[in-house]
């Protein structure tokens, strides 16, 4: 069964430039079946958009502002993502957007038992970050257009990005969620750890490190065992870690 995903960007609050990057990050979680980006589009600003939605069939809402201060791409968003809800059409979201404002709107879409995706700038508010399932930052995407760019161009030097530093509070998410996790040997499933970090930081993910995957992430710590055991199946290998003695 096709996991399909409702997008709705607030194109009041998103730049234009990683368009393709962020649709490309969303298929990796299911079938993006609606694609809308909402905005009052008689305004000069949103005029960099107009091509990206060709190029990825995103079909642009318009939204007067009908009153000054008052956000109505908000309330557009909102409305539609509830029918889109009761529609029962698709199995999850994905908001894209760096506004709090939203943060209602997702805790309620989870209610309802849908996956909710966030996508939005490292400057987006907490709140709206711990009410999605998954919180993903465009910054990231967009040091991989970049990086890809510098891959393909001999020339042309590769562009140093700012990552995250790996902070004893980063070690100790990763550790206390081995701890919960782990059997009477202390080996906990890696898989299993990668997700009870995400319930716990949604907006964890080894990029924003500069690390691809949670492995070489985990590797970098230096206070992990990994063990690489093979599948009952045989085609891949499990990975497991546990922490070092003298680390606990």
């Amino acid at each position: 069964m096709d996991f399909n995903i409702a997008v709705l960007i607030d194109g009041d609050n998103i730049p234009s430039a990683y368009v393709k990057e962020m649709m490309e990050e969303i298929a990796k979680y299911g079938n993006p079946t609606i694609k809308r980006i909402y905005g009052d589009w008689t305004k000069p600003n949103l005029s960099k958009w107009k091509n990206v939605l060709l190029e990825n069939a995103i079909t642009p809402i318009q939204q007067y502002g009908y009153t000054t201060g008052k956000n109505a791409t908000d309330s557009a968003m909102i409305i539609d993502a509830m029918d889109i809800l009761y529609s029962q059409k698709v199995n999850g979201f994905c908001l894209v957007s760096s506004d709090s404002d939203f943060t209602r709107l997702a805790t309620r879409l989870r209610e309802a038992g849908m996956k909710v995706y966030g996508i939005g700038e490292k400057k987006t508010p907490n709140p709206f970050i711990a009410a999605c399932d998954k919180f993903i930052y465009i910054e990231i995407l967009k040091d991989l257009a970049e990086t890809s760019e510098s891959d393909h161009t001999e020339d042309k030097p590769r562009k140093k990005h700012s990552y995250d530093k790996i902070t004893p509070k980063v070690i100790k998410l990763v550790s206390t969620s081995v701890d919960d996790l782990a059997d009477d040997d202390g080996w906990a499933f890696l898989g299993d750890v990668g997700s009870l970090i995400q319930k716990k930081q949604p907006n964890f993910d080894s990029r924003n490190y500069g690390f691809q995957k949670l492995t070489p992430l985990i590797k970098s710590m230096k206070i992990f065992e990994i063990d690489q055991r093979e599948s009952p199946k045989g085609r891949f290998k499990l990975i497991y870690i546990k922490i070092k003695d003298g680390h606990k």
